[in-house]
C-alpha cells in the first residue's frame, strides 16, 4: 500500500468537529481537546499556528499539491516563531509535510528550542527538538533529534534514502519509553529514551535556531500532538 501526504482541507479535523482557524493555520486552543493535534499551515509569511512570524532573507510563497507552501533558498531564508508547540508534553508526535530540494549535506530545517533559564544557564543542556536531513547527491535521509536534561538522542539512518524534489511526510514520536522516526508512515528507526518534558521557548523553520545549516526546499505544514500516534493516525498523512 502506498502512503501519500494528506492535503489540508478547511473542514472538520479527525472527526472532532474542530474547524481550522479562519486563517487556515491552527486548531483553536480553547476548543481543541488535549488529544487533538495543533496544526501549523505555512500559507503566509506573517503568521503561523496563530503566532506572529519574523521572516529573514526572502522566503517565498509557492503553490504545492496541498495548497500554498513556503520555499526556502538554502542560503539565508528562515522563519522565527515565538512559540514552542510541544512545551510541557510528556508524550508527543511531531509531524511535518515538506519537500527537500537537495543542496548542502547537513540541513537543520525545523527547530523547537526551549528558552535557557534567566538565572544560571551553565548546566542547561540546550533543550530542543530538531528535524534535519542529510543529503547524498539526489537523495536524503531523515535525522530526528531531541536533547534535554538526561537525554540526547539522534535517529539518523543513512541507508534509509529518499529522492529529493518530492513531497514527503516525516514524523517523530515518543510513547513514554521509545523514540521513533518515520518517513511517509514507514519506520526509519527507534531507540529507548528517558525523555523529560521541555519548557517554553521558540521555533525556527528553514535553519537551526542559531542561523546555521539552512534548508533548500519547501514546507507546507506541521502538526503537534501530545501523545504518540501510530502512522495510521498521523494528522498529515493518509494511506
Amino acid at each position: 500500500m502506498t502512503v501519500q501526504p494528506r492535503p489540508l482541507p478547511r473542514r472538520a479535523l479527525l472527526g472532532a468537529g474542530l474547524a481550522l482557524a479562519a486563517n487556515g493555520c491552527v486548531t483553536p486552543r480553547n476548543v481543541a481537546a488535549a488529544s487533538s493535534p495543533d496544526i501549523w499551515t505555512f500559507d503566509r509569511l506573517t503568521a503561523v499556528g496563530g503566532h506572529a512570524v519574523t521572516a529573514e532573507g526572502q522566503p517565498l510563497l509557492i503553490d504545492s499539491p496541498y495548497g500554498r507552501a513556503i520555499r526556502f533558498d538554502g542560503v539565508d531564508d528562515a522563519l522565527f516563531i515565538d512559540n514552542h508547540p510541544l512545551a510541557g508534553a510528556r508524550h508527543f508526535t511531531f509531524e511535518a509535510l515538506f519537500r527537500p530540494d537537495g543542496g548542502a549535506h547537513e540541513q537543520r530545517w525545523f527547530h523547537l528550542q526551549e528558552a535557557p533559564p534567566t538565572t544560571d544557564a551553565t548546566q542547561w543542556p540546550g533543550t530542543r527538538f530538531l528535524f534535519e536531513i542529510r543529503v547524498y547527491d539526489r537523495q536524503w535521509s531523515l535525522d530526528a533529534f531531541t536533547k534535554g536534561p538526561g537525554y540526547n538522542q539522534t535517529l539518523l539512518f543513512p541507508d534509509r534514502l529518499h529522492p529529493v524534489g518530492q513531497w514527503a511526510h516525516v514524523a517523530q514520536t515518543y510513547d513514554g519509553t521509545t523514540y521513533r522516526s518515520f518517513v511517509n508512515g514507514v519506520l526509519q528507526g527507534e531507540a529507548p529514551l528517558a525523555f523529560q518534558p521541555q519548557g517554553a521557548g521558540a521555533t525556527s523553520v528553514g535553519c537551526r535556531f542559531n542561523r546555521v545549516n539552512y534548508f533548500n526546499g519547501a514546507v507546507r505544514a506541521a502538526a503537534f500532538s501530545r501523545r504518540a500516534l501510530a502512522p495510521s493516525a498521523f494528522s498529515l498523512l493518509k494511506s
